[in-house]
């Protein structure tokens, strides 16, 4: 029998293995399992989303050039428009429960010392690059000298002259930040306005009550109470969503959730639970897309009355704006990118495509916050709990484009005015035009107003801000694209400095999967060890099991792997 049993394993190694028609059919097999796509049909699968909000821009620009020689009405534009308008409702919708609940379940899940080194570094960082792109746009604007004075008309001048300072614009920051009432943050903003004092108004209208004189009399006895009338600064509220103080409020709720433990677990998964209804919500909402933005651009290229005069006349000022944004976006950020992460840079870039089209198509950081999720997580796939602490916070303070175009418009209009600005008024603008683009609103044509702050700081003509208000709709998609992909590079850039913290709580979550979620760094709520942990503190203060970290090193590696 055991030479038989020898034989027939001989034989049956001599035959080799079964080939395909001489297999049984397997019956576990369905036949209407779904094919793996491979080549191109893989490829349009990946990007399908991709090229359709690119279908979306394409269509607008070419149905707003085609349709201006039509010379359409008022309301012919305005129904054009309205399914931009529509599409833009329905993403700033979002925007509100998103940023509560990313910031509340990302915060949630990190300990109250890893939040405070993440808001360092990510402050650090974006203050950095808002510096650099300030004293870029400088030296543009230097090289390049935009401005002519020929395009100074006196008759278009406004003879509006409000009294703006970078004072209150760091004061309304500071009160936006602090808000007094939470519900009131979600509906308005605080800023500062300058009211003439009440007696002199009150002088005023018993002059007229009063006197019976001539009309021309009274016009100058107006024109003489207007002479001495005294501003004084009134701290007031306008519509807008106060998302810088929702901001800082679900950051320190969230942080101290994430303390009080098993309590706080509920929570925490509630908040977690809004984030993936939204980014669901998000996932149909991108279907409408081409529709959405198509009609945004086509209603605003339709709504310029003179296209082509006013792109002549500021064509070098577009130009210095936009070789700014080309160089920050092409050459900086993909060097640091690859200095700090070591992966290629433009393969990173290349999946913000579409979230960079749908934050050209808006203007506004915000607006694209949902499209922005989802490429970060879904197709980049950086750490959840970094985007949801590094994006929020990032669509209200980093203005990386803002900072730019701020500093070229201001000294746009001093050379148009002839103005010669020395080394102290450029390091005026250099730090002035840094410190209001991180108060600037995540809104479009938001910088138009801390443009003032800057001509101000430098006694430049405040009223020729209006020049710039026929090509703002364009230059502000272009900065717009700079903000967004800023708060993206900061994120995979924290999410890289932040690699070990991160290894070491995702090793503790492995070692302890019934650890309370408000221990993330394995201590016990009595401050004691788990039993059965080996103590081990590293720099950053995080005690985990060693060997855990070390299983999960490869664990981490492999997910780099696949990103790359």
């Amino acid at each position: 029998m055991e030479r038989s049993g020898k034989f027939s394993d001989y034989l049956f190694a001599k035959m080799g293995p079964p080939t395909a028609t001489e297999l049984p059919p397997k019956t576990t097999e369905r036949s209407d399992a779904p094919v793996e796509l491979t080549g191109y049909r893989r490829w349009l699968s990946d990007n399908l989303m991709l090229l359709v909000t690119l279908s979306g821009v394409l269509l607008g620009v070419v149905l707003g050039l085609s349709l201006r020689p039509l010379h359409l009405h008022g309301d012919s534009i305005m129904l054009i428009s309205y399914p931009g308008e529509l599409f833009m409702r329905v993403l700033k919708l979002m925007i509100l429960p998103l940023v509560i609940s990313s910031l509340i379940a990302g915060s949630a899940s990190l300990n109250a010392k890893m939040n405070g080194k993440i808001a360092l570094r990510t402050l650090v960082y974006f203050a950095s690059t808002s510096f650099f792109n300030a004293a870029l746009g400088i030296a543009l604007v230097m090289l390049i000298h935009p401005g002519n004075p020929d395009l100074h008309n006196a008759e278009d001048r406004s003879t509006d002259k409000r009294a703006v300072n970078l004072l209150d614009s760091l004061l309304d920051l500071g009160r936006n930040v602090f808000p007094d009432n939470l519900f009131q943050a979600s509906i308005q903003q605080a800023h500062t306005v300058y009211l003439p004092k009440p007696s002199i108004a009150h002088a005023f209208n018993e002059t007229f009550n009063d006197t019976l004189v001539s009309g021309v009399e009274a016009q100058r006895q107006a024109e003489d109470l207007a002479e001495e009338v005294v501003l004084v600064r009134d701290v007031q509220y306008r519509s807008g969503t106060n998302t810088l103080g929702i901001v800082f409020f679900c950051l320190v709720f969230g942080t101290f959730l994430g303390t009080i433990g098993q309590k706080g677990q509920v929570v925490v998964d509630f908040f977690a639970a809004i984030f993936e209804v939204i980014m669901k919500m998000v996932t149909c909402v991108m279907w409408l897309t081409p529709v959405g933005i198509s009609s945004v651009i086509a209603g605003k290229i339709l709504s310029v009355d003179d296209l082509g005069l006013v792109m002549a006349q500021l064509m070098w000022f577009i130009i210095t704006v936009a070789l700014g944004v080309f160089i920050y976006q092409f050459v900086v950020m993909q060097a640091i990118y690859f200095v700090v992460v070591r992966r290629n840079p433009f393969k990173f870039y290349a999946g913000l495509i579409q979230a960079m089209l749908t934050a050209f198509a808006t203007a506004s950081t915000a607006a694209a916050l949902p499209i922005t999720f989802r490429c970060m997580n879904e197709k980049l796939r950086v750490d959840p709990r970094i985007t949801r602490f590094v994006l929020p916070i990032g669509c209200n303070i980093n203005m990386d484009g803002t900072a730019l175009y701020i500093s070229v418009a201001s000294i746009f209009i001093a050379q148009m005015s002839g103005m010669v600005l020395g080394f102290g008024e450029l390091l005026t603008v250099l730090l002035t035009a840094t410190a209001a683009s991180m108060s600037s609103a995540s809104v479009p044509s938001a910088a138009l107003v801390l443009l003032l702050v800057v001509l101000t700081a430098i006694d430049a003509p405040v009223q020729d801000v209006t020049l710039l208000f026929a090509v703002d709709w364009f230059v502000d998609r272009i900065r717009t694209t700079n903000n967004m992909l800023g708060d993206c590079y900061t994120a995979a850039i924290v999410e890289e400095l932040s690699r070990k913290e991160l290894m070491a709580l995702d090793a503790a979550s492995v070692n302890y999967p019934d650890m309370p979620a408000g221990t993330p760094n394995g201590h016990s709520h009595d401050g004691g060890l788990l039993e059965g942990q080996t103590e081990l503190t590293m720099t950053d203060s995080v005690v985990v099991d060693m060997s855990a970290v070390m299983n999960n090193v490869s664990l981490q590696q492999d997910h780099s792997n696949r990103r790359v």
